[in-house]
C-alpha cells in the first residue's frame, strides 16, 4: 500500500480541525452547561465499575461536576438509586449544588471535598 503523501496529510487534519471547530461543544447533563473544549472534564459510569458498570453506559460532564457526585455518594448508593442523570439530578444534595454550579462559566473548576457527613459514616480503614 502506498504512504499518503504530505499534502493528503496536511488537508485531511485541516479538515478535521474545521469540523471540530464546527461542532457544537457537548453539554454536560448534570448542570447543562456547555463543556468546551478547553473545560475540564471527564466520563461517569452511571453504574460504578465497581458494581459491574465497566461496560455500560457513561456520560461527559464537567469535572466539578463529576466530583460533586462522588464526594456525596457512595458506589453502593451510584448503582442502587442514583444510576441515571435524572434521579443525580433529582437528590436534594446534588440540587443545591446543581443550582450554585449553574451560575459560574462553563469553564469553572474548583476543588471539591467529601461532605462532612459522608466522612464521619465511612468505615474506618484497619
Amino acid at each position: 500500500m502506498p504512504k499518503p503523501s504530505q499534502r493528503r496529510i496536511d488537508a485531511a487534519i485541516a479538515q478535521a480541525d474545521r469540523l471540530a471547530a464546527q461542532r457544537a461543544p457537548a453539554i454536560c447533563p448534570l448542570c447543562e452547561r456547555p463543556i468546551p473544549s478547553e473545560a475540564r472534564s471527564s466520563r461517569h459510569h452511571l453504574i460504578p465499575r465497581l458494581k459491574g458498570g465497566t461496560h455500560l453506559g457513561t456520560v461527559q460532564l464537567h469535572q466539578i461536576c463529576h466530583s460533586a457526585i462522588h464526594a456525596r455518594f457512595s458506589e453502593a448508593e451510584l448503582a442502587s438509586k442514583l444510576n441515571d442523570v435524572e434521579a443525580l439530578r433529582s437528590d436534594p444534595q446534588l440540587a443545591e449544588f446543581i443550582g450554585w454550579v449553574r451560575t459560574k462559566p462553563p469553564t469553572f473548576h474548583a476543588p471539591t471535598r467529601m461532605t462532612r457527613e459522608r466522612r464521619t459514616s465511612r468505615k474506618p480503614r484497619d
